[in-house]
């Protein structure tokens, strides 16, 4: 479970990054499943925003969503990546001219649909987010901006601390894949009732104070020379060639920054044995 100091540093967090107030319309269309659904709700109703309820089953039509967009007012919604991407392919996007702030998260966001979005709705604001659900909703953030050849996952959010460690939690040279870690107030309690695999996820911090924990998430990422963060895909998937290690996430996303590609995926395949 996460804890309650957890989900007010991310509602307040998200308040001093991109504020809202009164004027404001924040969609909820979140089944209470998903942690999204917890910002969709309390954010609002902490800075006096309205919330703007979908009805249900609404967050898998794009056509009602556009509409419930202009109809009600929204200022700020959250997308899935492949539901943006859904989302564009509607004629009259370009209505929802109310839309101030746009937040992703949940998967990889295609460099072409965050170009796409932010040249169809220009005053538009759109920032990508990730984080898995044993860190309190998000733990970093990244504005998209510019060429964005790429979508990094940004820079961590407040009281959160990210790493990019190796095998023996040291870490790794920027511009190196490692598995990404975290630590700080984000990080949740564990797993319930099992014991066995909270001790192998969450593990002591020997950079942070003392009794501090990490999580490891098992995904694979790098740090830019700046900082920001790269995801990479998962730990799992690695693979060996001939003894040598070999990263599919690392290479997908070099292809995916590549003009004119979409999606790519990396196969380790044998032909031939040996």
């Amino acid at each position: 479970p996460n804890t309650h100091r957890a989900i007010a540093n991310r509602i307040q967090w998200m308040q001093a990054a991109y504020p809202i107030g009164p004027d404001d319309a924040v969609l909820q269309k979140t089944p209470i499943g998903f942690d999204v659904s917890v910002w969709e709700f309390f954010w609002p109703l902490t800075t006096g925003a309205r919330i703007v309820l979908a009805r249900p089953g609404g967050q898998k039509d794009s056509g009602y969503l556009r509409d419930l967009v202009v109809s009600a007012g929204v200022t700020v919604a959250h997308f899935v990546p492949a539901m943006l991407t859904t989302f564009l392919t509607e004629e009259g996007v370009e209505r929802c001219t109310g839309l101030r702030r746009v937040v992703c998260s949940g998967e990889a966001l295609p460099p072409d649909t965050a170009r796409e979005l932010t040249s169809r709705l220009p005053g538009l604001r759109l920032a990508n987010l990730y984080g898995p659900t044993e860190a309190a909703v998000d733990v970093s953030a990244w504005e998209c901006a510019g060429a964005m050849e790429t979508v990094p996952i940004g820079l961590p959010i407040d009281n959160t601390r990210l790493y990019v460690l190796d095998e023996l939690l040291r870490p790794v040279a920027p511009g190196a894949p490692g598995e990404l870690h975290i630590g700080g107030t984000a990080v949740a309690l564990g797993y319930h009732r099992r014991p066995g695999l909270t001790a192998t996820r969450f593990v002591p911090d020997p950079y942070g104070p003392p009794g501090a924990r990490l999580y490891r998430t098992g995904d694979l990422a790098r740090r830019r020379p700046d900082g920001t963060l790269e995801h990479l895909g998962r730990i799992d998937q690695q693979v060996k060639l001939r003894g040598l290690r070999i990263e599919p996430g690392e290479t997908e996303a070099a292809l995916r920054a590549q003009p004119g590609v979409a999606d790519a995926a990396v196969v380790l395949r044998e032909d031939r044995p040996g």
